[in-house]
């Protein structure tokens, strides 16, 4: 299983950039084994958003789409500028 987000912006967010993230959930799927899935991709946050701010937007978003990830836990969580190497 491999859905995506939806893709959020923001007008006043534009001295930040647009930014990647990948997101892993597991949880038991009630028949000895586990459900694992793998959310990914770009976002632009407000200017004042933190790392742990877009970490529980985007938890709430996943729960709301699909209930039965809301209680998953985290296996891989990533939130970086998106491109491919610094200029300046």
């Amino acid at each position: 299983m491999t859905p995506q987000t939806q893709q959020t912006t923001s007008p006043t967010a534009q001295q930040q950039g647009t930014h990647h993230f990948i997101l892993t959930l597991q949880i038991p799927d009630g028949s000895s084994g586990f459900m694992t899935a793998t959310f990914n991709n770009t976002l632009t946050p407000p200017a004042d958003a933190t790392r742990a701010d877009i970490y529980e937007a985007l938890r709430g978003e996943i729960a709301q789409a699909h209930p039965n990830l809301k209680r998953a836990n985290v296996l891989f969580f990533s939130l970086e500028p998106n491109r491919l190497w610094p200029h300046g």
